[in-house]
């Protein structure tokens, strides 16, 4: 067998993109399957707010969350099925009523996440976060 050496065609002149697209694609799927992980491991800290003065005209109270979780209602310690009884109490045709929460900064947001919901469920509409003011 005898290859033709021709040198009188012409070099190819265009660009095979079926290998560039194929590593795009791969590419695209691979940044969307990352891009939520990034979000969700990135440090945030919390600025510190001015101090604001509170209304005197309402019913306030004070849940205090400690850092080990627990929790404690105007000072004293409670269950969380105590908290969403008196939260239901106190609370209960009050549109007036709002509820204060104190927590450490080592508490996870998972904790504090769960005090809302016991609020929320025992019909609390009005949050209050207590932050330190910035110095």
């Amino acid at each position: 067998m005898a290859f033709q050496n021709n040198s009188n065609q012409d070099m190819m002149s265009e660009i095979n993109v079926t290998p560039l697209v194929d590593v795009m694609l791969v590419l695209l799927v691979v940044f969307i399957v990352t891009a939520p992980l990034l979000s969700q491991s990135l440090e945030v800290k919390l600025p510190k707010t001015a101090a604001v003065a509170t209304r005197m005209d309402t019913k306030q109270q004070t849940v205090t969350i400690n850092p080990q979780g627990e929790i404690s209602l105007e000072s004293i310690s409670i269950s969380d099925d105590d908290l969403a009884k008196q939260l239901a109490e106190a609370a209960v045709g009050k549109d007036d009523y709002e509820l204060h929460i104190h927590a450490d900064e080592t508490v996870p947001y998972g904790r504090v996440a769960q005090i809302m919901a016991i609020a929320q469920h025992a019909g609390v509409s009005k949050l209050s976060f207590m932050t330190m003011a910035g110095q």
